[in-house]
């Protein structure tokens, strides 16, 4: 073997390695930075396209965002932060640790098949976006065009997260800046500078107004369900080991990033709010159309083509980032034995190759609602609701994980501890539990289905979404667990990290 050829062969294997979730730190070259993840999470968290429904209801949006945030936020960001600091892998690993393989590979399933099921809602609002960049915002309505984005922009970013490396990252990052802080940003000038122009207010602005009116099971409903707006906290904590000190530099990223999401989602809504009415709101183009308000009564109407590109840009990002996170979790779950060799398979990057084409495949068949459901809102909703269940199950699980390794592995060190653990994971736990109940209520004014029959689809994609993890593990065979045998012993933790790194003898210093 030439020299050339196994200096490649070596590079490869450290790119490899580096990527993976469970990689020691002592490998990896390449640092995320606490502003760079900060900036991630929010790209994951922080998407534009949740603002419409909430915008409706004005500066109640306010009551409707702080609420969620306390019982689901806070204590999801807080939790992952101590868990993230003591072992590796995310989810799966947080949840193996405390009640097994089982669960453990269930609750990175759930993490992943939600996020399969959200990239095409997510594509589809930066269908909505393009549209308007088309200059035919009737486009937004069309399912094929909707389908055929879904397509184009979902295979594109796969290929992007394909590659390996940081370039997730960068363009996270980018698409963080370009396609969410600034368009965020100049909703909150424009509502700023509609109002001290005395241009009137689509919504009432006096401070009762902040309290928004209670309607019953509904209000419930509404409050308790938008705990998932936040959903995402805990995706990018699988990149803890990609930061130079992790104990200090991930919970100030989530710090940062918390505050960075309240803003982006509050003060824009309401500047939505102001300048569009309620009955125009859509789902997928309820942004694009403050912004046509907008730039058409400062007569600037090229200008929400050109916002509409940005918001298209950093929806995008956000599909990058969320493909490179849950996908790399069932990784480290695959590689112990629970999935099939086919779906194990990595490239030369290191990259889950295998689980990346399974999940394109399904994309690619939920695509097709689009053109089938002549409503693109409804198909919309449809999706987002279906696999919200999901994903609070997860939730659960991570919570009731955290108190429980408290109590069962007292002595893993993590860097950063959370203050009274099981009163801030049981808010989170009960905030989750009331959302999943809560599921199989069809949201106002939603007529897809009947409400009778609303709860029964509800529970059928639940066990249709949920199950296959249990059927993999009762299937699963020696063969497909292709780790050395000290592999198996460990434990996934960062003190492991430490002890391998004691034991390992020093390079000579040079002459």
């Amino acid at each position: 073997m030439s020299t050339n050829t196994s200096k490649q062969t070596a590079d490869d294997a450290a790119k490899a390695a580096s990527n993976h979730p469970l990689t020691s730190r002592k490998v990896v070259t390449s640092f995320l930075g606490v502003g760079q993840l900060a900036l991630l999470t929010l790209v994951v968290v922080a998407s534009l396209r949740s603002l419409p429904a909430m915008a409706v209801y004005g500066l109640g949006s306010i009551t409707l965002y702080i609420i969620p945030a306390v019982l689901f936020l806070i204590p999801t960001a807080l939790v992952a932060a101590e868990l993230a600091t003591g072992w590796k892998g995310g989810v799966y690993v947080w949840v193996r640790e405390a009640f097994g393989n089982r669960w453990g590979f269930t609750a990175v399933w759930l993490q992943w098949i939600q996020n399969v099921v959200w990239y095409p809602t997510q594509i589809a609002f930066i269908a909505a976006a393009l549209a308007f960049v088309f200059v035919d915002p009737s486009l937004a309505n069309s399912g094929l065009f909707t389908a055929i984005v879904i397509l184009v922009l979902y295979w594109g970013s796969t290929l992007i997260t394909l590659r390996g490396g940081n370039l997730f990252a960068k363009l996270g990052s980018w698409g963080g800046i370009l396609g969410t802080l600034l368009p965020a940003v100049l909703l909150i000038i424009f509502g700023f500078i509609w109002l001290g122009t005395g241009q009137k207010s689509e919504v009432p602005l006096d401070a009762s107004a902040i309290i928004p009116p209670f309607t019953g099971i509904a209000s419930i409903v509404l409050i308790v369900s938008n705990v998932l707006a936040y959903a995402g906290m805990e995706v990018n904590a699988v990149h803890v080991n990609q930061m130079k000190d992790p104990g200090k530099g991930y919970p100030r990223s989530v710090l940062l990033a918390s505050i960075l999401i309240l803003v982006v989602f509050i003060l824009p809504t309401i500047a939505i709010s102001i300048a569009v009415p309620e009955k125009e709101l859509g789902l997928t183009n309820g942004i694009m159309l403050a912004f046509q308000a907008y730039f058409d009564k400062w007569d600037l109407g090229w200008g929400t083509a050109v916002v509409s590109a940005l918001i298209a840009a950093g929806a995008l990002a956000s599909v990058i980032t969320w493909i490179a996170g849950p996908s790399k979790g069932l990784l480290a779950a695959a590689e112990t034995g629970l999935l099939p060799p086919a779906l194990q398979k990595r490239n030369k990057a290191g990259v889950q190759s295998g689980i990346l084409m399974l999940q394109g495949t399904i994309v690619t068949i939920l695509a097709a609602i689009f053109i089938v459901v002549p409503n693109v809102s409804a198909a919309f909703v449809a999706l987002v609701d279906m696999a919200a269940a999901i994903y609070l199950i997860m939730y659960m699980l991570m919570f009731a994980a955290a108190i429980v390794l408290r109590r069962k592995e007292p002595n893993v060190t993590r860097t950063y501890r959370v203050p009274a653990m099981n009163l801030v994971a049981g808010v989170g736990f009960v905030g989750c539990l009331a959302a999943f109940i809560l599921a199989f209520i069809p949201p106002t004014g939603f007529t897809a289905f009947s409400p009778a029959v609303y709860p029964w689809i509800v529970g059928l994609v639940i066990i249709g979404l949920g199950a296959p993890p249990l059927i993999f593990y009762a299937m699963r065979r020696p063969s497909w667990d292709r780790r050395a045998p000290a592999d198996k012993a460990l434990h996934a933790t960062h003190d492991e990290d430490e002890a391998s790194a004691a034991r390992s003898p020093r390079a000579p210093s040079p002459p």
